[in-house]
């Protein structure tokens, strides 16, 4: 395994820090299972570079970051309103943000030049918004559910909780196809938070604390991160992994829901 920053791994994850006190998320999820590793794809493990505070209040349907910028979406159906978010990377201070119009339950966001796309869970829209003003400029109507969002080149990349990845035109939400997802020759249930890296797409798979990378012309899972125990010690109040942002080469920014921190990895083969 390799040793980076000069940090030594220990159980599988460097640590800078003790984890803090988890507090003020209800949990709405039952506790998920360990993923078990089995099959012919590469399991991997994350090797934490860093820990950067999270806010424990924040119920994470999307992080993207973009230059100097984290954008990330949160909201709990009936518990706290969805908004749309702009954090300092480095620290985790919240810098501004705004609500979702009309009330809609706001999932996974991606970043397209001067706008981010916003899903919508069950409302029937994804939400178009200015990104030097964060104000909301149009809607368009999305068919299914919103739950994962991520850009690969000129295509957005959608899940909706399913084995199934859907494209969309990035100038009107579009969609232009769509791609069934699987592991060794089964369906991957549960696709939801993505992050589109280098023509690859990787999703968190919920309820649980595995990632799964996935070549989106195929559909076929060929790498999987088992992120058990990322955030340490008990997690009453803090639910499953969920959030992924690329910084650069193999460093990666993870968080999850109520998480009261992000951490920035890299991934390593499982010891």
């Amino acid at each position: 395994m390799a040793v980076t920053r000069g940090w030594l791994p220990r159980g599988g994850v460097v640590r800078l820090a003790t984890a803090a006190l988890i507090i003020g998320c209800p949990n709405a999820h039952s506790d998920p299972g360990a993923p078990d590793g089995s099959g012919a794809v590469p399991v991997l493990r994350p090797i934490v570079l860093a820990e950067i505070p999270h806010d424990p209040t924040a119920y994470t349907e999307g992080l993207e970051l973009d230059g100097p910028n984290l954008y990330e979406s949160t909201g709990i159906m009936g518990q706290s309103p969805s908004q749309l978010r702009e954090l300092d990377p480095a620290t985790g201070v919240l810098r501004r943000a705004a609500p979702v119009p009309h009330g809609y339950f706001g999932e996974g966001i991606t970043v397209v030049g001067n706008r981010i796309w916003q899903l919508t869970y069950r409302d029937g829209v994804a939400v178009e918004w200015d990104k030097a003003s964060l104000a909301p400029v149009r809607e368009v109507a999305l068919t299914g559910e919103g739950w994962g969002l991520c850009r690969d080149g000129d295509r957005l990349v959608r899940s909706d909780g399913s084995s199934r990845l859907h494209y969309q035109d990035p100038a009107d939400f579009t969609e232009t196809g769509s791609v069934s997802v699987t592991r060794d020759g089964t369906p991957v249930n549960g696709l939801n938070e993505l992050e589109c890296v280098d023509g690859q797409v990787w999703a968190n798979v919920w309820p649980s604390d595995e990632i799964v990378r996935i070549d989106p012309a195929t559909g076929l899972v060929n790498e999987v991160v088992d992120a058990t125990g990322l955030l340490p010690g008990p997690r009453p109040r803090a639910d499953v992994l969920n959030g992924i942002a690329h910084f650069d080469a193999q460093e990666f920014l993870l968080t999850g829901k109520c998480w009261p921190l992000m951490f920035r990895v890299h991934f390593d083969p499982a010891q």
